[in-house]
């Protein structure tokens, strides 16, 4: 059974997702701890929910990101995690957590990389007219949403959208990948072979998801 770290900023409703698949035993690991980068998230309330203890390291709380930072990866050693998951993680992770979790940490992304990556995914699919937008669960590696993509998945675009409906549309999509990947992890489901990422599972478990 794989030990699973999560790190959230905000509301948590990817995490929640996460959490909610691991006690109905879909996904072959435990949670370990909850990161938050700041106070009073509703993300740590919904882990204490769950009996996932909450780490807080509020990045006001330091100098430097190096700082913040050192106390992170200290903190992740000491959880001893096979997986990271970054479940509305606001924050960039230094090069030397990066590093030291290769091919272990995995991020969700409210678009379909490599389309917009970064900030206001949503806004960019909107200016960009595109007619189909979504998710894109990927590793993660030095650049900025740019690590190998594990799953996607898809939605229309709205003649009325505005980034507020369609970020609501696709984060119906990302409680669904965010799980199905990380359950793909803890089977040791998954092989990177340069960008592309290989799925090892069986129709059995994709439907698993399919009709989550």
């Amino acid at each position: 059974m794989k030990r699973i770290v999560m790190l959230a900023s905000g509301r948590g409703s990817n995490f929640q997702a996460v959490a909610s698949a691991i006690a109905r035993g879909m996904i072959n690991g435990r949670c370990v701890g909850l990161i938050v980068d700041r106070r009073e998230t509703l993300a740590a309330v919904r882990a204490e929910e769950f009996g996932i203890p909450v780490f807080t390291i509020d990045y006001s709380g330091f100098s430097t990101k190096g700082e913040y930072e050192e106390e992170v990866i200290s903190t992740l050693r000491s959880l001893a995690p096979d997986l990271v998951v970054l479940a509305g993680y606001m924050k960039i992770l230094g090069s030397s957590i990066i590093r030291e979790y290769a091919g272990r940490i995995i991020n969700i992304h409210p678009s379909l990389l490599p389309s917009f990556p970064g900030l206001d995914a949503q806004g960019q699919a909107l200016a960009y007219g595109v007619k189909i937008s979504g998710c894109t669960v990927h590793f993660v590696d030095e650049g900025t949403d740019s690590g190998p993509v594990i799953l996607q998945r898809a939605v229309p675009v709205l003649d009325d959208d505005d980034p507020g409906s369609l970020a609501e549309r696709i984060l119906l999509e990302e409680h669904i990948a965010l799980p199905e990947a990380v359950s793909l992890f803890c089977e040791d489901y998954l092989r990177i072979l340069g960008r592309a990422v290989i799925r090892l599972d069986s129709d059995l478990h994709k439907e698993r998801f399919r009709s989550a």
